[in-house]
């Protein structure tokens, strides 16, 4: 199966991310994937935290969410639709949420970020906890691709790539790709975020897809970027380092089934 990752750097205006968010997928459904994920906060990296309230959805309602139903079902492709601010019952609070939509438009599949992000070096800081509240469950949902095979899908985003034990989970939900849609900073992506994504292909036996945002944004902000694609022996299959792009690769049942009878290590857990 096809699948593309959207690397972005977003911006601090809605209708110019949807735009080009548009744009990315119709380049990824030409290239022939049936699954495309765009990354953390494709809709808005505001020049405050509290700028994401503004754009804030109630479950199925919304200008964001009827952009990733349309376009889901004009293009006949599985999106899953990075993260979006969902409303909670606060209101200057917000879920940070990926929602997966079919391609028939359909929701399928919501997951709120379990694990919030706060980083403090002198120069740098951040701290989500200040406008998101957490999620707390783990989520999967069943892909059928055009060709008949089955795959289960594991969600996570960008933090939650820092706790095994989520990944650990979604192994034993029977997942076969694990995505990570993020928005790692320069900082901490340069020194972690290749050796974790490989990590948690290797350590779950799956796929990982992590689409990320990659460049220097209007509020300042620079993101690490380096989307990518890696298999389930940890080997990077497809990459992209900064700016805007489609990173494509493909999903081979066998090469699964195959490192899987080789090394059957998630049959020999014993903790």
């Amino acid at each position: 199966m096809k699948v593309a990752a959207i690397q972005m750097v977003s911006g601090t205006a809605l209708d110019d991310n949807l735009r080009v968010a548009r744009e990315l997928l119709e380049q990824a459904a030409l290239g022939g994937a049936e699954l495309a994920v765009l990354p953390e906060y494709f809709c808005l990296m505001g020049y405050k935290d509290t700028d994401k309230l503004a754009l804030r959805e109630t479950a199925g309602s919304g200008v964001i969410q009827q952009f990733l139903a349309d376009t889901a079902r004009a293009l006949q492709m599985w999106i899953v639709g990075g993260t979006l601010p969902m409303a909670t019952d606060a209101p200057d609070r917000v879920r940070n949420t990926t929602l997966v939509f079919d391609p028939t438009g359909a929701c399928v599949a919501r997951y709120d970020k379990i694990h919030l992000f706060r980083f403090s070096n002198g120069a740098e800081q951040y701290d989500e906890g200040r406008v998101i509240d957490a999620g707390d469950t783990p989520v999967q949902f069943d892909l059928q691709a055009r060709s008949g095979q089955r795959w289960r899908v594991g969600l996570s985003v960008c933090y939650d790539l820092r706790f095994p034990e989520l990944y650990r989970a979604h192994a034993r939900a029977g997942a076969d790709l694990l995505l990570v849609p993020s928005a790692f900073t320069h900082t901490t992506g340069q020194a972690h975020w290749e050796v974790l994504l490989r990590a948690r292909a290797v350590e779950n036996l799956a796929y990982v897809m992590a689409p990320a945002q990659g460049g220097v944004h209007a509020n300042g902000r620079h993101t690490w970027g380096h989307s990518m694609l890696v298999d389930p022996w940890g080997s990077i299959l497809a990459q992209r380092d900064q700016g805007a792009g489609v990173v494509a690769g493909e999903l081979d049942a066998q090469r699964l089934s195959a490192v899987r009878a080789q090394l059957p290590s998630l049959t020999h857990r014993v903790l």
